[in-house]
């Protein structure tokens, strides 16, 4: 009998887990869907976040001078190296942001955001403050950050299960040759 017991009860856990992926994927999809992608005018939700984190990093690193280096953008933004070069190629070409290099380059470029830049990151922001300040209000400032605070948590843990499973597969892979 509790064999019975304990074979029913993983069936229903693997179902609730398959029900609450698709529940994930399907909420991440919304957030990323056409309507949202409206709001952005002249540039693409990559490219905004892109010039938000070197807005953020001149404002509050000192040290670096105001600069941005590229892998870090590339490590916030969770993307490859290629294609946040690619993107900040596309805003450099755009005249939104200044692409340099210390020295020879070996030690890492880095990009500053430029006056046309900043007019335009402040234009795409005014309409996402529009929405968003509708939004807040109706779902409420403290609801909005307990759930920013739990989806924090959860990425945290993805990502560790990611590159545990990562690891997982490169050892089978290792072992099988």
């Amino acid at each position: 009998m509790e064999q019975l017991q304990t074979v029913i009860t993983r069936e229903l856990e693997q179902s609730e887990i398959g029900k609450l992926s698709h529940e994930l994927t399907y909420h991440k999809y919304l957030l990323n869907n056409d309507k949202i992608r409206s709001f952005f005018q002249k540039l693409s939700i990559p490219e905004y976040l892109a010039m938000h984190i070197i807005q953020e990093s001149e404002q509050r690193d000192d040290i670096y001078a105001g600069r941005t280096y590229l892998k870090d953008i590339a490590d916030q933004m969770q993307r490859p190296m290629r294609q946040t070069s690619r993107m900040v190629k596309a805003l450099q070409e755009r005249g939104l942001v200044s692409w340099s290099h210390d020295g020879d380059g070996s030690e890492g470029t880095y990009v500053t955001i430029t006056d046309s830049g900043k007019k335009m990151l402040e234009e795409e922001e005014g309409a996402l403050k529009k929405y968003y300040g509708k939004v807040i209000a109706s779902y409420g400032r403290e609801n909005l950050i307990q759930l920013l605070q739990l989806m924090k948590q959860l990425e945290t843990v993805m990502g560790k299960e990611f590159e545990e499973m990562e690891e997982t597969a490169i050892e089978e892979h290792e072992t099988d040759e």
